[in-house]
């Protein structure tokens, strides 16, 4: 009896140790921007003042957008700590809000192309002059409107496209979003899915006896945001994500238990712990990457969000159909061509490659329904290997220079020539 004792009091402490290093882990790396995508700790997170006031691109009806005569420069993280800063990325915007197009200046009048749609639609990660749509605008000499939002699904593309095209019209009009989108529609709070994405606030279009319906945004002014948890009966309701993705994702005790059931978990948090080493003591480690390292980590822990997404794509066809309809009865009523571009995130250009895309036969269905629509998936017209399309360091994910110019070829041939 006397010998079990020890080895009982081990077991006890190291069950202990386990638990106290699994929640501080998941206190560190599963909450915030960038956070762990597998698991959460709490539906409410604080929102500080301070947080808050650094929101700048709050929108009362679209959630955000991107500000006008906006200019930054941001670091993409294309060096290790120590070294000095090689690469910064310049975003600007003109009065419209729409991004810079340094190679044709805006005229009077109609325009040729505009274009609406996510973070790929804007171009992120590189600079104004390497977006697809400065590269389209100096093969057709004319200014092409950039209205991409970061984070935007095909229902805010829409809300600002109406909100913005009566003052730039054109002849085409892009709608360029990601399979992201399929989500992005069925929500109204994005850290039901996208973890710590805590501002994030946004309307959606719900489908009620066959007819689109706009349900608001809950919040019309920023300071409200200080203030989700009493509007947690609508956030529930109408954010299809909170049944079928936050709560089974959400971390509860034992959290060493939802901690250590993945090893790419754990591993995602000791190359966290190395980046924040190198960076509080400006070193770097030889032989480790840690940015590259958490980076494959992420798109690893990724696929369980991708094969939700494709089955979202089974069940919620109908709600993107009806939105893209929606698009194509605008363009009819204001004589444009609408023209809707699938582009791919790299999560979804990996798991694709082996499997096919995620969005099915959604190309194919929409040429049936909607005979004015002109579409292009993008993924058949961007070839080689999938990683190679994509900026290599900083955030990743997003398309090189490259491959923004081939797209610009891309959509030369398709809608100008």
């Amino acid at each position: 009896m006397v010998t079990v004792l020890p080895i009982v009091f081990a077991l006890i402490v190291l069950a202990v140790a386990a638990e106290v290093v699994s929640r501080r882990a998941l206190e560190r790396y599963g909450e915030g921007l960038g956070s762990m995508p597998t698991v959460v700790l709490e539906e409410f997170p604080g929102i500080s003042s301070a947080l808050l006031e650094k929101y700048t691109s709050f929108d009362p009806e679209l959630g955000w957008v991107p500000q006008p005569n906006m200019r930054k420069q941001k670091d993409t993280g294309d060096h290790l700590p120590g070294e000095e800063v090689e690469s910064v990325v310049t975003y600007s915007t003109d009065e419209y809000g729409s991004r810079a197009c340094p190679a044709a200046e805006r005229g009077s009048g109609r325009g040729a192309v505009s274009t609406y749609g996510d973070s790929y639609c804007f171009c992120r990660e590189v600079d104004d002059e390497d977006t697809f749509q400065n590269h389209l605008a100096r093969k057709i000499d004319s200014h092409v409107g950039n209205y991409g939002g970061g984070n935007y699904g095909l229902d805010q593309a829409l809300l600002r496209m109406k909100r913005q095209y009566p003052e730039d019209p054109t002849d085409h009009v892009c709608m360029v979003v990601t399979a992201s989108s399929i989500a992005r529609i069925l929500s109204v709070w994005k850290h039901y899915q996208e973890f710590g994405n805590v501002l994030a606030v946004k309307p959606r279009y719900e489908l009620r006896d066959g007819e689109l319906e706009l349900v608001e945004s809950p919040v019309d002014e920023k300071e409200g945001l200080l203030d989700l948890e009493s509007r947690a009966p609508f956030l529930r309701t109408h954010d299809d994500h909170y049944e079928n993705w936050f709560k089974p994702h959400l971390a509860s005790f034992p959290y060493a238990t939802d901690f250590l059931d993945d090893p790419d978990q754990v591993k995602y948090a000791l190359y966290g712990a190395g980046m924040d080493l190198e960076s509080e003591y400006g070193i770097s480690i030889p032989g480790i990457d840690f940015g590259a390292r958490q980076a494959a980590t992420t798109l690893r822990l990724e696929r369980s969000r991708v094969r939700y997404h494709e089955r979202l794509f089974e069940e919620k066809a109908d709600l993107f159909d009806a939105l893209i309809g929606e698009f194509v009865d605008y363009a009819n009523e204001h004589d444009f061509t609408p023209v809707f571009v699938m582009v791919q995130q790299l999560r979804y250009a990996t798991h694709e490659a082996e499997h096919g895309p995620i969005y099915g036969d959604l190309m194919e269905r929409l040429d049936g329904h909607y005979p004015d629509l002109e579409t292009i998936d993008m993924a058949e017209h961007l070839s080689g290997d999938p990683e190679s399309l994509y900026v290599q360091r900083g955030e990743g994910g997003h398309y090189s220079p490259e491959t923004n110019e081939r797209i610009a070829e891309v959509l030369e041939e398709r809608l100008i020539d």
